[in-house]
């Protein structure tokens, strides 16, 4: 399984979610099964927008699965560690919903007001 892992800001648009998951999409040569972010965000209407377009799948990442997939995150974002007490939401995201040997196939890439990371699962 093929996980994207989105961080956003509060009113991110579809646009930018679309655009950073073409550049994921580009680097990887893979196209996300499955796009995880945290629990807070995942009612944003940019975000819902943007899944309707492609026809993908939301998960919800908790606090717990969040922090619990940081020691295998490789970005540090110091506003990420002040907004969410974590360093890096869209890695996190992605490891965390891929499973416990997950591995990160493209590291965090910013955009305006949103991150977004791909991570593999062992059975991809």
């Amino acid at each position: 399984m093929i996980v994207a892992g989105l961080g956003l800001r509060s009113g991110c648009a579809a646009d930018v979610i679309l655009g950073l998951l073409r550049e994921a999409h580009e680097r990887s040569g893979l196209w996300p099964d499955l796009v995880a972010v945290p629990a807070l965000r995942y009612r944003e209407a940019g975000l819902q927008a943007a899944l309707v377009r492609l026809g993908l799948t939301l998960r919800a990442v908790t606090p717990d699965e969040l922090a619990t997939a940081q020691p295998r995150c490789v970005t540090r974002s110091a506003r990420a560690q002040a907004a969410l007490g974590v360093a890096s939401v869209a890695e996190g995201c992605a490891l965390a919903a891929a499973g416990p040997h997950s591995r990160l196939i493209v590291p965090r890439l910013t955009g305006t007001h949103a991150t977004c990371a791909m991570a593999q699962g062992e059975d991809a």
